[in-house]
């Protein structure tokens, strides 16, 4: 009964617009001040001992990643050498767009730095050339969700760290889902376009496509440093980012002659703010977890569910449904943090596999993120371009729709999950 109080207060935080970090930290508080014997010196304790792995610290690097190459301009490389080759074709901006965030995704691990860059750098061109409002927003809003599920993924290394399962392994897992996510962001290009004759551009000359690979090579090599280095046992997910940062930083200084004291300032800050209000969202649900598991729910939800049924697809059915909703009202990284420990032991003991449950969980909680109140994507696309929210949803539920159809792809098809890093292990 305490626990439901707890949770029904986080809930009510969060309805009234307290952020989330806040709406869990309150609530938790108010439990162990009113309706527990543990001091609260031992919560502290928790909370920061939470935030102090060095796993986790693989999160601000990766973010600074992202940063670094918006930045000094290296996204803007990856956009140029996407344009050359399928810019050409009908509809082909919107190629550009969704294999741009993919170019990017290899560097950004979150849909937030994605959106803002592609938004920013493709809404204006994409409406200049005649294409539709919503359109443009659920092109942009979906191609960003590629980058969370693409490694370096953040929320990866969140379910990882909160998990035990792998991160390298997490990191494998989710290329093949964010490949099927291009392909159908792709087939969704060709349905709107397959009839604009004037969506179509010049095909520029072959040199400018050959200097356009050229100055993207040294770009394209750092997801060989993030996946060659944790592949080949020579970095943990941390050190790879760290060296990718590193990286980063002399081709843009040595190569491209782009860095400066400006860019650096810029991307520091962005990262110290994404950093500061993910961190506070880890030690803030680390605390309602850490109730929730003295209030025994873990267990009591297993044995209610396990009592209700034992197969796993009925189960993941009923995961999804539960996903797709908590997603529409609660942010990605604190809803992995919470209800990893609650839904990771049901699904193992019913023979999931952690690795695939793991993704497909980030991959259902990262619909939300597409998804009113909460959406953050659709606010921060609203935010830096001239798209106004309706039309962005508008444009955006046909791709929440496709979404939900790949989550249960991932669902019945454990194998585009595990395949992969079974193979590379192997």
């Amino acid at each position: 009964m305490t626990a439901l109080i707890v949770t029904i207060a986080v809930l009510l935080l969060i309805c009234i617009r307290v952020p989330i970090a806040f709406a869990l930290l309150l609530p938790s508080l108010g439990y162990l001040t009113f309706a527990s014997s543990v001091p609260t010196s031992v919560a502290i304790e928790r909370m920061v001992s939470s935030l102090n792995g060095f796993a986790l610290l693989a999160v601000p690097l990766f973010i600074l990643v992202g940063n670094v190459a918006n930045n000094t301009g290296l996204a803007s490389k990856i956009f140029d050498v996407a344009h050359s080759f399928v810019g050409r074709f009908r509809g082909g901006l919107g190629y550009v767009n969704v294999f741009s965030s993919l170019g990017f995704s290899w560097m950004s691990g979150t849909a937030v730095s994605d959106v803002a860059v592609m938004g920013s750098m493709m809404a204006p061109q994409m409406k200049k050339r005649g294409y539709k409002d919503e359109f443009i927003a659920g092109i942009t809003s979906a191609g960003s969700l590629i980058a969370p599920v693409m490694p370096p993924s953040v929320p990866a290394i969140i379910f990882g760290v909160t998990s035990g399962v792998s991160i390298g392994a997490l990191f494998i897992a989710g290329v093949i889902p964010a490949l099927i996510v291009v392909l159908a962001l792709c087939l969704s290009v060709w349905v709107y376009a397959r009839k604009r004759d004037d969506l179509r551009q010049e095909a520029p000359p072959a040199k400018t496509i050959l200097m356009s690979a050229v100055k993207a090579l040294p770009v394209a090599f750092a997801p060989v440093i993030v996946l060659g280095g944790i592949l080949g046992g020579i970095f943990t997910p941390t050190e790879a980012a760290a060296v990718t940062v590193a990286y980063l930083v002399v081709i843009s200084a040595v190569f491209y002659r782009s860095l400066t004291l400006s860019a650096v300032r810029g991307a520091l800050l962005a990262t110290a703010k994404t950093t500061g209000s993910v961190m506070l969202l880890v030690a803030g649900a680390t605390l309602y977890g850490w109730v929730l598991t003295v209030e025994r729910v873990p267990q009591a939800l297993g044995g209610l569910i396990l009592g209700l049924t034992d197969n796993p697809i009925v189960f993941m059915l009923a995961t999804i449904v539960l996903l797709l909703i908590i997603g529409c009202f609660m942010d990605t990284t604190a809803a992995i943090l919470i209800l990893t420990p609650v839904l990771l032991p049901i699904a193992t003991s019913l023979d999931i596999d952690p690795v695939h449950f793991g993704i497909l969980l980030i991959f259902t909680l990262l619909i939300g993120l597409m998804t009113p109140p909460v959406g953050l994507v659709l606010y921060v696309l609203e935010s830096v371009t001239e798209l106004r929210m309706p039309a962005i949803l508008r444009g955006t539920i046909p791709y929440v729709l496709i979404y939900i159809g790949i989550a249960l792809l991932i669902m019945f098809v454990p194998a585009l999950t595990t395949w992969l890093p079974s193979f590379m292990n192997n």
